[in-house]
């Protein structure tokens, strides 16, 4: 019985053996099956951005095998496996590194079901090896390709191919931080499915194409950081669904369109630093969705009060700084309960400070600095207590804070606070006072000896302390 036993056990582990070889030989099989042609064409695009070096010896049994490739991944189409996504560059720490004198090559079009493509701090030496985004062939992955990104690579130069026009399938464009120049081409508009569009920190000039308005599906438009010029297409009122749009840091000229307040889905809406003028237009108060508003910045003008802020509850960050506004602070701002940054420092505002302003729950920086406002701040020590420096209030020479604050150590920062003492001075009709200067400089040289004033009937009154000034005479003269 124990010699059956043992035979039995024998058997089953034969058994057990063909059965796993025969699955790992079915596996290998559906492995291995990735065209020549498929292989080879990945394998010289490799190479031409990490050098010739690289063979992919390493890789078993090929690309989308066991042993697959930083950054490549595959699938399945009609039983043979296919790239779908190549990623050259520096994204993790065992990813394809570019060569310092990386090239495109054209094998990359040859891979028929690319789907993804990006090269991410790859390009690096502008002087000794400048790179140009491949101008042809990307027709050839029209039919495929969703997403294309150029990050981080200051060697990359020249401008974008007008065959990106082809890219209709394209749901993500992104050409970051690059040293790309040139306009940008008119045929973007033909990129209907484009859900991303990011363009920021190139060297971009000329006007912005008013084909970019025609992207309906468009969620993020982000042009910051160029140079580019003229207005803001009116066709801009069409991108309804769109979510972010930064165009900061450019040579923007002309008015803020009406249309801009179409944008009813818009969460960003950040033009700081370009050269707008022409006052607010009222058609922001109907952008609902805004959460952060940045035009910083600008000659922009006019007066806050044109806007019925109350509508804009989702405001969270709100920068109007550095704008040339006038007039004064609106009541409607105190009731934005979700705003936790309000700038409006460096313009010429005026009037007084709303202490409702300290109410509003989530606030956590107010300033409110270089301008002309007026009169007594009445906002709590608690208040200056929980923001220090996060208010700003100073240069504004006409503004105060009660005195008594003084002996509570939470004051703002910059800020005199107020003058009350009254006293009486000796009738002297002869005394003229020639201007206002005149009269605040005797009220310091006053104020510094002891005394006090009042007008009273439109004549000054003196009242001498003498008791006391005999008493320092003697003293010095004993002493």
């Amino acid at each position: 019985m124990e010699k059956l036993a043992v035979k039995t056990k024998g058997l089953l582990l034969i058994c057990s053996l063909i059965l796993i070889s025969t699955v790992f030989c079915e596996s290998d099989n559906s492995i291995s099956a990735m065209e020549k042609s498929e292989k080879e064409g990945l394998y010289y695009a490799i190479q031409g951005f990490v050098g010739n070096w690289w063979n992919g010896s390493e890789l078993f049994p090929d690309p989308c095998g066991w042993t697959p490739i930083q950054g490549v991944s595959c699938d399945l189409f009609d039983g043979f496996w296919y790239v779908t996504v190549l990623n050259i560059g520096k994204i993790q720490d065992n990813s394809l590194k570019c060569q310092p004198n990386a090239e495109f090559r054209r094998h990359v079009f040859e891979l028929k079901h690319l789907q993804t493509l990006s090269f991410i701090n790859c390009f690096n030496f502008p002087h000794q090896h400048p790179v140009f985004i491949e101008t042809d062939n990307w027709d050839k992955l029209a039919g495929s390709l969703v997403s294309l990104e150029f990050r981080l690579n200051p060697g990359l130069i020249g401008q974008i191919p007008p065959s990106f026009g082809s890219l209709t399938n394209l749901q993500s464009l992104v050409l970051l931080e690059n040293g790309l120049t040139g306009g940008l081409p008119a045929n973007l508009g033909n990129l209907v499915s484009l859900k991303r569009i990011v363009l920021a920190g190139n060297k971009f000039s000329g006007q912005i194409p008013a084909s970019l308005g025609g992207l309906t599906e468009l969620l993020i438009l982000d042009s910051s950081r160029n140079n580019l010029t003229g207005t803001l297409p009116l066709t801009f009122g069409g991108l309804t669904s769109l979510l972010k749009l930064d165009m900061s840091n450019n040579l923007l000229d002309g008015m803020l369109p009406n249309e801009l307040g179409n944008l009813k889905n818009l969460t960003l809406l950040d033009l700081r630093n370009n050269r707008l003028s022409g006052g607010l237009t009222k058609s922001l108060e109907e952008m609902i969705s805004l959460e952060e508003m940045a035009l910083s910045n600008n000659p922009i003008g006019g007066n806050l009060m044109t806007i019925e802020w109350q509508n804009l509850q989702n405001l969270v960050s709100l920068d109007l700084s550095y704008m040339s506004l006038t007039g004064s602070v609106p009541e409607s701002m105190t009731v934005l309960r979700r705003l936790r940054f309000l700038g409006l420092n460096h313009n010429n505002l005026s009037g007084n400070l709303s202490p409702k302003l300290a109410a509003l729950p989530s606030l956590s920086a107010l300033y409110m600095n270089g301008n002309n406002l007026t009169g007594k701040l009445e906002f709590s020590e608690w208040f200056y207590g929980k923001m220090g420096r996060r208010f700003g209030a100073w240069s504004n020479p006409n503004l105060c804070y009660p005195v008594e604050l003084m002996s509570t150590g939470h004051v703002p920062f910059g800020v005199k606070p107020c003058q009350q003492g009254v006293t009486l001075l000796e009738a002297n009709s002869n005394i003229k006072i020639s201007s206002d200067e005149d009269s605040n400089q005797k009220y310091s040289i006053l104020v510094s000896l002891g005394y006090s004033i009042n007008v009273v009937d439109g004549s000054y009154w003196k009242v001498v302390l003498v008791k006391q000034i005999v008493i320092v005479l003697l003293m010095n003269y004993i002493l």
